[in-house]
């Protein structure tokens, strides 16, 4: 309803009485804040290999093309992962094949390959977790 060319909100349907109780329901008001190291941890979860980023919007609710523009900031330098998390370990796919059949049973075929990019680190049995860390690392912030 307009009155002196203003317009009116009357919420009970009567003409001519104005409100005389409004609730405020206090809750989430539909847009969220996050912190710029939210944003980049989102942005770089929805770069590892095999992930959808669809999946990762839906996951942290939030649109797809929003993650889409935290992995352009990431990637120009505007999104920074913070240390905790740059340095903790990613998962990658494993691959696991088997040995050729003429190979012989045991022997030199015992090893790991690890592939980074278009670097490939290839460690023996005896490799403790420790080696392999520093190698993924190194493979990490040369491909970069």
């Amino acid at each position: 309803m307009e009155r002196d060319g203003k317009m009116g909100v009357y919420l009970d349907g009567s003409v001519g009485v104005g409100v005389s109780r409004l609730e405020v329901i206090e809750g989430p008001s539909g847009r969220r804040q996050r912190t710029k190291a939210e944003r980049a941890r989102i942005a770089a979860e929805s770069l590892i290999s095999g992930v959808r980023v669809a999946d990762v919007a839906r996951k942290h609710g939030t649109t797809r093309w929003q993650v889409y523009d935290w992995r352009k900031k990431l990637r120009t330098g505007q999104l920074v992962l913070p240390e905790s998390v740059a340095g903790l370990p990613m998962f990658a796919p494993l691959v696991v094949e088997d040995p050729e059949p003429d190979a012989p049973a045991g022997g030199g075929g015992s090893g790991i390959e690890i592939v980074v990019g278009d670097v490939v680190i290839r460690a023996g049995a005896g490799a403790d977790e420790g080696q392999l860390t520093r190698a993924i690392r190194a493979a990490r912030a040369a491909a970069s």
